[in-house]
């Protein structure tokens, strides 16, 4: 008998909450085929089994949060496991017996033949219509993990449009909870369904409720001309994220009070940068991924970066530690169209950057002799949400004020 173990999936996770069996009790499991699905507060992950067999009982339920290390289920071995018997007939997490499975996976004997991938795979690639011979797979031996398929329709799918940048927060969300039996007077009256918070929502509400009794949060906005910057971007075929990405990391480089972390009454400054991208799901949540060593990158560089984290994101690929240790955070409400808003310090950083709605209209400008005239220029607003614990106002706005000259002298 093997114990299956929740195995640590970052330096910080010291727990994980099982969400999904990919294989019931009674199930034949492979050497490092997926044997359940794990969240925690980063990313979801999938929990491959240790050795081959039947899986002989669930130790932790559905729902049930465990600590690392903890045992989640045990797998008796026998002489056949890993050997290509054939399957132990039992119920999947979906309640189809492995026969049937079997039989739905020959119902296209053409397509995936002789390809290593798990029951969570192979659902979703009939689901997809994908033909797995064309998924490269990560998992020993090639098998193919569902983060390999995932990526694979990410990449598919990629003409369909990226994912929009915003602010932190897991991205997982738990199914819509049944309304409650009875409501309270009124609701049903004015078409109204009360439900309780998803597991992602009171997540994200935490998080942001423990950064403002943590943080002496403040904001400081500047303009900028973000005229050349538009033309390049153009020129390219980038968005203007990365570009703002390399003057931000450039200037950090001089500003290092504000490249740090803020543990308690000790501020640690950094020479290199971490920097984080805040990244949008939609309907499914929100994530912040990690660039690290954002200096060595140019921003055809930073772009790539952005690009292949976001589709990462999408995914549900990125790992626990592709979401730790930021040093700062920038986010990017102002692709939906928004002009000025107010982000919340994600500590222990002690600063995030804003990039708002890019603007044209009319502004004063002035050439080299000082004559002034008005001008259609694209126009955005750089807004800094900073803990006053660590740094002051005048910091901030001389921060802000550098990034703005080197954009407007790209």
């Amino acid at each position: 008998m093997v114990d299956v173990v929740l195995p640590q999936m970052g330096t910080s996770i010291a727990e994980g909450t099982i969400i999904a069996w990919a294989k019931a009790v009674g199930d034949r499991v492979e050497v490092d085929e997926t044997i359940c699905e794990i969240s925690t507060d980063k990313v979801d992950s999938e929990c491959p089994s240790p050795a081959a067999g039947v899986v002989a009982e669930h130790v932790a339920a559905v729902g049930e949060t465990v600590e690392v290390g903890a045992v989640i289920a045990r797998i008796a071995v026998d002489d056949g496991a890993g050997s290509g018997a054939a399957p132990v007939a039992g119920p999947d997490a979906n309640g189809a017996s492995n026969g049937a499975r079997a039989a739905e996976n020959g119902a296209r004997p053409s397509r995936s033949a002789g390809v290593r991938s798990s029951p969570v795979v192979r659902r979703i690639a009939a689901a997809q219509d994908v033909d797995l011979a064309l998924v490269e797979g990560s998992g020993r031996g090639g098998r193919i993990t569902k983060r390999d398929i995932e990526a694979y329709l990410a990449r598919r799918d990629e003409d369909g449009g990226g994912s929009r940048l915003h602010s932190d927060s897991p991205y997982r969300p738990d199914p819509v909870a049944p309304p409650p039996a009875a409501a309270s007077p009124g609701v049903a009256d004015l078409g109204g369904v009360a439900e309780p918070l998803s597991r992602i929502r009171l997540a994200i509400g935490g998080a942001m409720r423990r950064s403002q009794e943590t943080a002496a949060t403040a904001h400081t906005v500047v303009e900028c001309d973000m005229t050349r910057v538009e033309a390049l971007r153009r020129e390219q075929r980038l968005s203007p994220l990365p570009f703002v990405a390399r003057a931000t990391v450039e200037t950090l480089r001089d500003f290092r009070d504000l490249n740090a972390t803020l543990d308690g009454t000790t501020i640690t400054r950094y020479d290199r940068v971490h920097l984080g991208v805040a990244v949008s799901l939609g309907d499914e949540g929100l994530i912040v991924p990690v660039i690290r060593d954002a200096q060595q990158y140019s921003v055809e560089g930073l772009a790539e970066q952005i690009r292949t984290l976001a589709q990462r994101a999408r995914a549900k690929a990125l790992a626990p530690d592709d979401v730790q240790g930021a040093t700062f955070t920038i986010t990017s409400p102002g692709a939906a169209g928004a002009l000025i808003a107010t982000p919340i310090v994600p500590v222990p950083q002690v600063a995030i950057l804003d990039l708002e709605a890019i603007v044209r209209r009319p502004v004063v400008v002035a050439d080299a002799n000082g004559n002034e005239s008005i001008a259609i220029r694209s126009m955005a607003h750089l807004v800094l949400g900073w803990d006053h614990r660590a740094i002051d106002g005048m910091a901030a706005a001389e921060f802000l004020t550098a990034i703005r000259a080197r954009l407007e002298r790209l």
